[in-house]
């Protein structure tokens, strides 16, 4: 991607630096926060940018220009399907922080049965309550997403390096390989050796398997690798004394709308 540049307002002055704004959907806006935890370097960042609208910190309304826009959160209203189209039309580039943004996440596990929970709620005041309902979906089935910064909630540093490559431009892929290889790589070992349901088989890489290497099994927040494959992964389950019904119930928990979860649904079949 080019470096992204911002005109100047007339001969001899600086040019501005870009314009930020950061968008919260449905979420519980852990991403956001966990962004300032990056103590050390959030002066530097914030003095790369000029950060115009931040929903958490003020109720002000959004501008009507800004550079790059920031999301978190999956889509559950209409009105929040609207919210993205005129983020889109103005932004130069779009990223989506954390799981709810990039496969609908959290919310996303209600999208077989979206609507009688929120009636159990709130009953006959939905519209008020929550505007006009939608089954959750992730950001990008509304429009189109430049970046993507994965987990729940998102790494920090990670955020960073996206922003940067933004700002500045870059080379690099994002990796389409499975967590497997990170786990081999750090020397940890396998938990389905012990019996222990892990969606690292089937998971994205990119995080360094935090998770394992805390000794906790990966619950597969960076969402589906375009490399996994569910029926092996399956079958290893089988192998492994490991309940297939609970890993297709885990696999749930970040991916209900991922497409090539239900693909695989079928094929397995």
């Amino acid at each position: 991607m080019q470096k992204m540049t911002s005109a100047n307002n007339g001969a001899g002055e600086q040019e501005r630096a870009p314009r930020v704004v950061f968008v919260g959907l449905a979420s519980c806006f852990g991403c956001q926060i966990n962004i300032t935890n990056a103590e050390a370097y959030l002066l530097d960042v914030l003095g790369q940018i000029d950060l115009r609208y931040w929903q958490l910190t003020h109720s002000e309304p959004m501008p009507d220009e800004f550079d790059v826009a920031v999301v978190e959160g999956a889509v559950t209203t209409e009105e929040a399907a609207e919210t993205l189209l005129e983020v889109r039309r103005r932004a130069k580039a779009v990223i989506t922080i954390g799981a709810c943004a990039a496969t609908a996440g959290i919310p996303g596990m209600a999208s077989e049965h979206y609507l009688p929970r929120p009636v159990q709620v709130y009953g006959e005041h939905i519209p008020e309550a929550c505007g006009t309902m939608c089954a959750p979906r992730p950001v990008k089935s509304v429009i189109d997403v430049d970046f993507e910064v994965a987990c729940c909630p998102v790494e920090p540093l990670e955020f960073v390096r996206v922003l940067q490559q933004v700002l500045y431009g870059s080379n690099r892929f994002r990796r389409s390989s499975t967590l497997c290889g990170e786990c081999k790589r750090n020397e940890r070992g396998c938990f389905y050796g012990r019996e222990t349901l892990c969606l690292g088989l089937v998971t994205r890489s990119g995080c360094g398997a935090k998770c394992p290497n805390l000794g906790r099994p990966c619950n597969g927040c960076a969402g589906l690798s375009p490399d996994a494959n569910v029926a092996s992964a399956r079958a290893v389950c089988e192998r492994s004394g490991v309940s297939v019904a609970r890993f297709d119930a885990a696999l749930e928990m970040f991916n209900q709308t991922n497409p090539l979860v239900a693909s695989a649904e079928v094929e397995g079949e």
